[in-house]
């Protein structure tokens, strides 16, 4: 099968895609033909290895897992003789957490780990991008505790994880505000958020509304520069460690002091979770934005224009038409 193989870290030459050895599945697996997968900033820290700290999950001198990419979405090729709950031609979704092998035309999965069937209306390019960032703003939405009726700013609404929130939010009854560049003012409008402000027309923190939440889903702002945005007992939840990694720092000091607090919320994937995001996407309450679809042949530029940090929502690698 061919595969996108980084045998060393690096920049995104380093990846090649090759002929490998298809995978071999156990009794409780499913082999699924990948249709599509995507390529997300989980995807480029591991590939280069930044921060350094991922080599000690990964490998220190080279990577282990050669072969990339968590998110997928395709057909059920094979089953392990052990499976029941899914059959030859099911088309499915799902995350390969902590496993990775996504970027390839095959990929073997536990048959009770994070994959689902897919909604029956849904393309192959939306379901791969249904998961990672949405798995993000799902955790950190039921980690900060937020409820219909409170009010929270998304800072960095245009990313995977930011528009993933603001349609999540708005499905629960949340009065949302987000924050995006002149450009992306009428997408994250259209996404359903209550109010946009333009950063690079006005100052966010000098917004008049006091807020429950600040969900900061790129990790590049601070609770010091937003503090007075939250109410006495708000939270400043992020997906990141933030600038100079203070966000780490802050944690354990805002648990022991009264007032605000920051967190970030930690929660395994489970396929339970991924039958969630099905139903949302069947009830027209999710649908992933998809900035740009390359072919698999063309991943190494999907890896520049991800690098770049401009990506809007998701980067779709299409693999079988």
């Amino acid at each position: 099968m061919k595969a996108a193989v980084n045998a060393r870290y690096g920049p995104p030459e380093v990846v090649r895609v090759v002929e490998v050895d298809k995978p071999v599945i156990g009794g409780r697996d499913v082999l699924v033909r990948v249709h599509a997968t995507t390529v997300n900033r989980t995807d480029c820290g591991f590939r280069a290895a930044k921060p350094f700290v991922t080599r000690f999950l990964t490998g220190v001198i080279r990577p282990r897992a050669m072969i990339l990419g968590n998110e997928f979405a395709g057909v059920i090729e094979e089953v392990g003789d052990r499976v029941t709950a899914f059959t030859l031609g099911d088309r499915v979704f799902g995350f390969s957490a902590g496993r990775f092998g996504a970027h390839a035309e095959y990929l073997a999965m536990p048959d009770d780990g994070p994959i689902a069937t897919m909604a029956g209306n849904v393309a192959f390019d939306q379901a791969a991008a249904a998961n990672e960032a949405s798995h993000y703003a799902l955790t950190c939405i039921t980690g900060a505790k937020i409820h219909g009726g409170q009010h929270v700013l998304v800072y960095g609404a245009t990313g995977g994880i930011g528009s993933t929130a603001i349609q999540l939010l708005k499905s629960m009854h949340v009065h949302v505000t987000a924050v995006c560049a002149t450009q992306h003012v009428d997408l994250v409008a259209g996404l359903g958020a209550d109010k946009v402000v333009d950063y690079l027309t006005s100052d966010f923190t000098r917004d008049e509304q006091i807020y429950d939440v600040i969900f900061d889903a790129v990790g590049k702002t601070t609770l010091w520069r937003c503090r007075h945005l939250l109410k006495p007992r708000g939270i400043f939840v992020s997906t990141d460690a933030g600038p100079m990694w203070q966000n780490l720092l802050l944690i354990p000091l805002t648990a022991l002091l009264p007032g605000k607090r920051v967190i970030i919320p930690v929660k395994p994937h489970s396929q339970d979770q991924v039958r969630f995001f099905r139903q949302l996407i069947e009830a027209g309450q999710f649908t992933p934005v998809i900035d740009r679809v390359y072919p698999l042949d063309r991943i190494v530029d999907a890896y520049r224009y991800v690098d770049t940090g401009r990506k809007i929502g998701n980067v779709v690698i299409s693999i079988r038409a």
